[in-house]
């Protein structure tokens, strides 16, 4: 520390503190920059694409979602900066994360989703901000950017992990499912884009390509779950750190019904014919799903609480508490609008309410672990 930081104290007594915070920070140490990170950023997103969902109209509510909007957003800004320095300075490390390191190539499933879930933010609550044509512009950017990027995982993942990656489905957990999750994150997205476009082919197009996306996602998740149980019943989970990645099992299930009800909505003007057909299986397959979620949140909930308790220490896995979550209450909320029903109203609003709680957990957590120089340390 230097010399004109050791008198600070002598005027301003809450200097060393600052000053040592400071320090740490400048010693970030960007090599361990993972992909990881970016959940961050989905599980802020996603926390704002709530308030919009959300079935009840409270005071402050969409001001709050376009705070969480705005943070978002430029936790996605600044997390891809540094993203680039890692990969430009630290190729070793960038291309062992990928085609070395099957834990965390996984990983790169995460990237994409920020990208989508903070460009539909954009278009739902940004708006009000930018104004709905910079809106559009920059989700339309974002939801092909990401789009592009979860077709490239969801390849490119599973054909590391059969050609050079040495894993076993026994000892498989549910991280796995990151790379497969984002084709059904972009085919919840997209239709938010289809009354931009021009009437006709272009909307019809962008309509069939969210369902090609969909069925790409659900497919390739009903192939790996399978697989992610085995792994867990088989060698359990590898330390406590890794509990809360039991919650990433929701994603896929949440995500599907917020997808199939959005899907079937863009049905409506643009492929009228089967819009009656759209809208009851959207309702009957997200009720269905939506029951699996909530058996499974409880199981996910009581085994984290198990791990708390016995000293599970805070790690950037807790953002797997965040996003996950918010799918299902994307979802619920679809269920809410379409049904009517009171219950689902009520299970959006009791899920985004754990939702905020999870998004505390892990943004503190975060934040205190950088400030005390225990993540990204040298």
């Amino acid at each position: 520390m230097s010399t004109s930081a050791d008198v600070r104290p002598l005027t301003r007594p809450a200097a060393p503190a600052a000053s040592a915070a400071g320090s740490r920070l400048s010693r970030l140490d960007l090599a361990q920059l993972g992909p990881n990170w970016y959940a961050a950023v989905m599980g802020t997103a996603i926390v704002a694409n709530g308030a919009a969902a959300l079935p009840v109209r409270l005071p402050g509510l969409i001001g709050f979602g376009e705070v969480m909007w705005a943070l978002g957003a430029t936790a996605l800004l600044v997390l891809a900066g540094a993203r680039l320095v890692h990969l430009t300075r630290h190729r070793e490390a960038a291309r062992t994360q990928l085609l070395d390191n099957p834990a965390t190539a996984v990983f790169y499933g995460c990237p994409p989703m920020a990208l989508l879930a903070v460009g539909l933010g954009t278009l739902l609550l940004g708006s009000r901000v930018i104004g709905t044509g910079p809106a559009v512009a920059v989700d339309a950017v974002l939801w092909g950017a990401g789009t592009l990027y979860a077709l490239t995982v969801a390849a490119g993942i599973p054909y590391l992990m059969i050609t050079r990656h040495r894993v076993s489905a026994l000892e498989a957990n549910p991280t796995w499912l990151l790379p497969v999750v984002a084709p059904l994150v972009a085919s919840a997205c997209g239709p938010a884009l289809v009354p931009h476009l021009p009437a006709g082919t272009p909307q019809q197009a962008m309509l069939y390509g969210c369902w090609a996306l969909f069925g790409i996602g659900l497919l390739a998740t009903l192939v790996l779950l399978p697989v992610v149980f085995t792994g867990l019943f088989h060698s359990k989970l590898s330390t406590l750190a890794l509990t809360p990645a039991l919650f990433l099992v929701l994603g896929p299930l949440g995500q599907s019904v917020t997808a199939i009800h959005q899907l079937a909505d863009a049905a409506r003007p643009v492929l009228p014919a089967l819009a009656p057909v759209m809208v009851p299986l959207a309702e009957l397959y997200g009720v269905a799903v939506i029951g699996v979620a909530m058996l499974w949140l409880a199981v996910a909930l009581a085994a984290n609480l198990r791990a708390r308790r016995a000293g599970m220490p805070f790690a950037m896995t807790w953002w797997a508490y965040t996003f996950p979550i918010g799918t299902c209450v994307t979802g619920a909320a679809a269920l809410a609008r379409h049904t009517g029903f009171g219950g689902f109203t009520a299970l959006t609003v009791g899920l985004y309410l754990l939702l905020g709680t999870a998004w505390v957990l892990a943004a503190g957590g975060t934040a205190a672990g950088l400030l005390r120089g225990r993540l990204l340390a040298r």
